[in-house]
């Protein structure tokens, strides 16, 4: 009795997430005292203590695991666009209107940029992850890096979404990031996109008319809807400050209505043998290595044993805890941006982009066949042709790896057209065929492709990958 008592000393002030925890348990009455009907052990049996209480994590993505009734629906989004349009402002600001309800906890722009050479530059460099609850769904969120110099984190963490929020500054329009964060998006995957046209305040009406009417043609052009996409005029920053005009919270308001209305939940595919690509890990003290990431299918309960794949690594290990945003869980579906702490694994084993999959699911390689197509100088690409033996970086999921092109049936690829190439990577990862990847060269994005073949693996000498002989059909 004494936890239920606790129990309602630290929520007794928030009616709403009480009722949002406690409904379908309990009955709960509030007057300087919290009576409970009904069965006091169905607190037990959800796991809830003293101790996890005091933490100060968002109570409300344990709702699924309080209530009897059905959890909500999950969707994984994120802000891209180009630096300094809004992005994390914006993020910041969805937190902190959400929080009024206190379903979600308020996440400054600090907290957000909270790296020293973030803080220092004042810029986004790596992906941040936060999450907020809208009246009907739960969302995890994906704060993009905008920078040129930071696309790879930005590949990352589209990697991981349903759905995107793309922001643009009406007091600059599109810019050369906009126009590749659109590319990239698609070729990870993303189906829709919600477009926020921030700094609204500062210019007139029928500058924002131009600014809408060149973002609908831009979507059309990358291949979403742009005559359907919703298109939201605010100000992030004013929303930021509490302002109640149009521009300011309203338009934040109108932000979430469009992405819950808009915005498909995927099928999610929660009975395939689990992968989760790996986006971050760290070390927990006394407890061992956690890595993250979004699961991309699968379930992961505790005590599963799992393989470390990437980068020519093969580690076995087993999953102790699973954590969805720092709170344990009994399990995690696919779609959930997920910590698991693995058994046996030294932090300096596990690099960004190696893959955590069910033993015995997945295996490595180096070498595939792939349908790719070059972008031209007026897309961003290159000018010149590609011959074989063309060396860039490969990006695909969360991982980048130095990667051999050759082409397949001509002697060149001239940009703007389509092909089939090999591919041989520096170092064996996992990759399955439909997978997309991305080919950059100087900081810019010269290729996008698909894999349609995976071919036996070659023996790398002193990884060099320009003497490697590669004949065709082998």
């Amino acid at each position: 009795m004494a936890a239920v008592t606790r129990l309602g000393l630290l929520m007794w002030n928030n009616p709403r997430l009480i009722h949002n925890v406690l409904r379908n348990i309990c009955t709960v009455v509030l007057n300087n005292k919290v009576i409970f009907y009904k069965d006091i052990g169905c607190i037990s049996k959800c796991n809830v203590s003293c101790k996890f209480l005091r933490h100060s994590y968002r109570c409300h993505s344990h709702v699924r695991h309080f209530s009897g009734e059905e959890e909500q629906q999950h969707c994984n989004v994120g802000t891209i666009g180009h630096v300094d349009h809004g992005k994390t402002t914006l993020t910041a600001a969805i937190t902190r209107i959400l929080s009024k309800d206190g379903a979600t906890k308020y996440i400054s722009y600090a907290e957000i940029d909270k790296a020293p050479e973030e803080k220092a530059r004042g810029i986004t460099i790596n992906a941040a992850h936060v999450e907020y609850m809208t009246k009907n769904r739960h969302y995890a969120h994906t704060d993009c890096p905008g920078h040129a110099d930071y696309i790879k984190n930005m590949i990352s963490g589209a990697s991981q979404m349903d759905g995107a929020i793309l922001v643009v500054a009406a007091t600059d329009g599109q810019m050369p990031q906009t126009r590749e964060h659109l590319l990239l998006a698609k070729q990870v995957g993303v189906k829709k996109v919600v477009v926020f046209i921030n700094k609204a305040d500062l210019v007139e009406n029928d500058v924002l008319e131009l600014v809408e009417i060149e973002m609908r043609e831009l979507l059309e052009d990358f291949g979403f809807d742009g005559l359907n996409s919703p298109m939201i005029r605010g100000s992030a920053l004013l929303a930021l400050n509490g302002d109640t005009s149009e521009l300011g919270e309203n338009s934040v308001w109108k932000l979430l209505d469009a992405i819950d209305s808009y915005f498909s939940i995927p099928t999610r595919d929660n009975t395939s043998p689990f992968i989760l690509p790996i986006d971050n890990a760290f070390t927990v003290p006394g407890r061992g290595t956690v890595v993250i990431g979004t699961l991309a299918r699968g379930t992961v309960k505790k005590n599963v044993e799992a393989e470390l794949l990437g980068f020519g690594e093969e580690i076995k290990t087993s999953v102790s805890d699973v954590q969805v945003f720092k709170k344990s869980v009994p399990v995690a579906k696919a779609g959930d941006n997920m910590g698991a702490l693995l058994r046996g694994v030294r932090i300096q084993s596990v690099q960004r982009g190696m893959l955590l999959c069910a033993a015995g699911s997945q295996v490595v390689g180096n070498h595939f066949e792939a349908k790719v197509y070059f972008l031209t100088r007026a897309e961003g690409g290159r000018s010149k042709p590609i011959t074989s033996k063309y060396i860039q970086q490969l990006f695909s999921k969360t991982w980048n790896v130095p990667c051999r092109i050759d082409v397949i049936g001509s002697e060149m690829l001239m940009p703007g057209e389509h092909g089939s190439v090999y591919l041989t990577l520096l170092r064996k990862m996992v990759m399955i065929e439909g997978q997309p990847f991305t080919i950059r060269e100087n900081h810019k994005t010269v290729g996008t492709g698909i894999i349609v073949k995976v071919l036996n693996s070659l023996n790398i000498v002193k990884s060099n990958l320009s003497k490697l002989q590669i004949k065709h059909g082998q």
